[in-house]
């Protein structure tokens, strides 16, 4: 694996400098060309690190750790105006993205991805960690159905997946969507069946900040674990794998109380999500705001549920929030959040309370 994407990498650079060449026979033999400055114009680096402090008490059990969530850095390569690439790697796991766009209209309308990437199901998925309000970054439902963590069958996948993707914008971005063909085995896994999975999203935009969305998968997964809540399926089973989401999402135009010089948002977005593994259906949602109260500082509040298996009582979750957070620099932020636990009868943990504290620093 890390040959090939050292490989890639390589590839992506050298098609990078024969595109600068190119460029330099366009002009003038008399023109000097500075060639370092128009190849670090076309590259872009971000990264970010998420670090902080957590407290729990489950089965009156009392815990505390400090930790180090997610140190990220990625690179995107502009080759040509409608051909990039991108390479992310999270030093506190593993590589998360590697893929190439190329864009074939001369407008928004029709972009082709090819990789590994986030992909298209729910809202909250391909957001980044950054951008999302809770410490705990995606609901209990997106991290479960869009392979974020928690699910035995499909194992830690980060919401990333190795395809194909094509996405676009319509009617002057009053409609987006996203149409992709997935391995459905996740992330650096070579894919354990012969069934590759589809995802769809459709994205309305009826006016500026406001936007309704809706998002499929249909697919074939094979299991590299068990669950306790669904039985039938064995480790190196295949079984089928669906999912749906509904929502809606509304920010503010950028506002600011206070003489703070970065004016934020206000938003509020919902969703409700279901799925199907085998024989086995879940379903959850949830509520998430933020709101600027005072120069830098956002209230967030949000409340979520998750039922793991509809058909037995017992398996479901309910996570309340409350919670500040402070904007020190740009994309730089303290956050502070408890979270009351709801835990049916057959969740390991009982009721409890579960006191979180990161900081986020970003470029």
């Amino acid at each position: 694996m890390k040959k090939t994407i050292l490989t890639v990498t390589l590839a992506a650079a050298l098609v990078a400098l024969n595109s600068l060449t190119a460029v330099a026979q366009q002009k003038s033999d008399n023109q000097e060309i500075d060639w370092m400055k128009d190849f670090t114009s076309r590259i872009t680096l971000n990264g970010y690190a998420q670090g902080g402090w957590s407290y729990q008490d489950p089965n009156g059990q009392k815990t505390n750790s400090y930790n180090l969530k997610r140190t990220l850095l990625w690179a995107k390569a502009r080759i040509t105006d409608r051909w990039s690439f991108l390479f992310m790697h999270d030093f506190s796991s593993v590589v998360q993205e590697f893929y190439t766009d190329y864009r074939i209209t001369n407008d928004k309308s029709l972009t082709v991805r090819l990789g590994q990437f986030k992909h298209s199901y729910t809202m909250e998925n391909p957001m980044s960690p950054t951008q999302l309000e809770l410490i705990d970054v995606y609901s209990q439902a997106v991290l479960y159905l869009a392979g974020e963590g928690p699910d035995p069958l499909n194992g830690v996948n980060y919401g990333r997946d190795q395809g194909l993707m094509v996405f676009g914008d319509l009617a002057n971005d009053f409609l987006h969507y996203e149409l992709a063909l997935m391995s459905g085995q996740g992330i650096n896994r070579k894919d354990a069946n012969n069934q590759k999975d589809f995802l769809a999203k459709l994205e309305v935009r009826p006016f500026d900040g406001f936007r309704i969305v809706g998002s499929g998968y249909l697919g074939t997964g094979n299991a590299v674990g068990t669950a306790a809540w669904n039985p039938n399926i064995q480790k190196g089973d295949n079984y089928k794998r669906n999912r749906y989401s509904v929502g809606a999402e509304y920010k503010t135009a950028p506002y600011s109380k206070g003489k703070y010089k970065e004016a934020r948002p206000a938003s509020i977005r919902a969703e409700w999500l279901g799925g199907k593994d085998g024989d086995v259906g879940s379903r959850g949602g949830y509520v998430t705001t933020c709101i600027p109260v005072y120069e830098a500082l956002d209230v967030v509040a949000s409340g979520e549920t998750f039922d793991r298996n509809t058909k037995v009582d017992g398996w479901d979750q309910t996570n309340l929030t409350l919670g500040l957070q402070y904007w020190f620099y740009k994309k730089c932020r303290f956050q502070v959040q408890y979270t009351r636990c709801l835990c049916g009868d057959n969740i390991s943990s009982k009721d409890y309370n579960w006191l979180q504290a990161q900081v986020q620093v970003a470029f």
